[in-house]
């Protein structure tokens, strides 16, 4: 479980997050959402420990992060997935982090085997494409067999295959009873895995509500996408002009 309470966070003159909170359930699949801009990156560095809050309290496991006893069986992350070695090979990169938090240097063949790296486990990381590099990541989050997982974008260079597989592995994480929060912006696979979705825009909380109450605000053929749309409208910082040269504003 993950409770956020009030968090705000200023980065100068400007407004980062603003006292957002939310929850993200035991057993169950949590989507962070918003536009560029509206916070999610910083929350989410926020949650990992990463960034310092200026109010607020980020609570895992009903413990704070530091007050954990084993952190690597309790929470795990991937938030960058350029965040590597070059290098180092996918092994290395992995027993590293093995090293680091107490898990034995076992664990890092049977995550690799679960993210379909297996027959890569001896090659460059730099050699890696977006697709194996975003595996890798996924790798790392599942190293120590964590009870709550934090991923950033997890689908982003995955093919459909990928896809594919990823949906199955987050449901059956959540069936498992461990605790996921996704920030995303690929909305049908939100539409089909979420339990919950939390919509932010500008720094703030616009909506925290199950997946079934967040489609139901909107209409057409793509619901989620029409609701996220409607939620989202005037917290959007960068609109593109989508007429065509020369067109004239009706």
């Amino acid at each position: 479980m993950i409770t956020v309470s009030g968090i705000s966070k200023r980065f100068g003159e400007r407004v980062a997050v603003s006292d957002v909170s939310f929850e993200a359930a035991r057993g169950s699949i949590t989507y962070l959402l918003g536009p560029n801009g509206a916070g999610k990156s910083t929350t989410m560095r926020i949650v990992a420990g990463v960034t310092t809050p200026d109010t607020g309290t980020v609570r895992i496991n009903e413990q704070s992060l530091r007050g954990l006893a084993v952190t690597m069986r309790e929470v795990r992350f991937n938030l960058d997935t350029f965040a590597r070695n070059p290098k180092h090979t996918a092994k290395q990169h992995l027993t590293w982090q093995a090293r680091l938090g107490g898990v034995p240097a076992g664990e890092v063949g049977q995550v690799l085997a679960r993210v379909g790296l297996a027959d890569a486990g001896n090659r460059l990381v730099g050699q890696f494409s977006l697709g194996m590099l975003q595996r890798l990541g996924i790798a790392t989050a599942l190293l120590g067999d964590p009870r709550t997982i934090v991923l950033d974008e997890p689908d982003n260079g995955l093919d459909v295959d990928g896809i594919l597989w990823l949906r199955e592995l987050l449901t059956g994480l959540a069936r498992q009873g461990r605790t996921l929060l996704i920030a995303s912006h690929n909305l049908t696979e939100v539409d089909l895995v979420a339990d919950r979705i939390v919509i932010m825009g500008r720094g703030r909380i616009l909506s925290d509500a199950s997946r079934d109450e967040t489609v139901a605000l909107g209409s057409g053929p793509r619901r989620l996408e029409s609701a996220y749309l409607t939620v989202t409208r005037s917290s959007v910082e960068y609109r593109g002009d989508t007429r065509a040269p020369g067109e004239v504003e009706q």
